[in-house]
């Protein structure tokens, strides 16, 4: 009987612990691009409308997003109006906005419409839409972006955009944001700029300086920043599965400048998989 009961015990722990990941999946803040930007001033319902349609002032597009989620985060049903409108972002021509979309598009697991166009997000050109996208899916309990994830938590390799000579711009270790310039591929017509697709930091170089490289070849792999990591961490928490683990039990070693709050959730992702796997 004890054992039973400690068994029960131990299933519901469980339960609880997968709510908990959910419910806080769920109140993220946009935290790769814009995170410092406040979009807390009060919009009627007519500015948002209009800022929704806003093709000048990506910013405003913005605000008017962060408001609707701010709405449907308190339960406001009448916000659902809006929902065509975000929906059709995914085409903006603004990374920021396409990205700011996909995370409210998570705020309602309950919605058709999110779904299907966050799963068409999957595929877009900037690797933090395709991130976003991928952690709003999990909230609709879709293991669709599994391999993004999965990716955050590996390094993102950063590609020669055209053939020429490579000029580093960065030290191995060094910190970098969205858009920096980590490399130039000199050719004879013109610079052609290498630009991180995420904020993280420069983990290894894999071409040397003033080589010659081609198309497509893999010159560097940037390291996740520590907020990409815990987010990463605690999407598998939910449906990771035991072949992450040997991606994510470097970090549950701890690595170098991370919060100790990585290492611990990548102790509790590891965990929860040996226990969903049944080992």
């Amino acid at each position: 009987m004890r054992s039973s009961i400690h068994s029960d015990r131990g299933v519901a722990a469980r339960w609880l612990a997968l709510v908990i990941a959910l419910t806080l999946l769920g109140v993220l803040i946009p935290f790769f691009i814009w995170h410092s930007t406040w979009f807390g001033t009060p919009l009627s319902d007519a500015q948002i409308q209009q800022y929704l349609t806003s093709k000048d002032h990506p910013q405003q597009t913005q605000h008017a997003l962060s408001q609707i989620a701010d709405r449907i985060i308190r339960g406001d049903k009448s916000v659902a109006r809006w929902y065509p409108d975000v929906a059709h972002l995914v085409n903006s021509s603004v990374p920021q906005v396409r990205e700011t979309a996909a995370w409210v598009m998570g705020q309602d697991n309950t919605s058709a419409e999110f779904h299907d166009a966050l799963l068409g997000m999957l595929d877009d050109s900037e690797p933090l839409v395709r991130m976003t996208a991928a952690l709003a899916l999990v909230r609709f309990r879709d293991s669709s972006g599994h391999a993004i994830i999965v990716k955050m938590l590996a390094g993102e390799p950063l590609l020669a955009p055209t053939e020429g000579k490579l000029k580093r711009l960065m030290n191995v270790g060094q910190p970098v944001a969205t858009d920096t310039v980590v490399a130039r591929i000199l050719t004879d017509k013109s610079d052609v700029e290498l630009p991180a697709g995420a904020p993280g930091s420069l983990a290894q170089w894999r071409a040397a300086d003033g080589a010659a490289v081609s198309a497509g070849q893999p010159i560097a792999v940037l390291a996740p920043s520590s907020q990409m990591a815990w987010e990463a961490l605690r999407a598998l928490y939910l449906i990771g599965t035991p072949d992450d683990l040997n991606v994510i039990a470097p970090y549950a070693r701890g690595v170098p400048a991370m919060p100790a709050q990585v290492a611990e959730q990548a102790r509790v992702t590891m965990k929860e998989i040996h226990a969903r796997s049944g080992e």
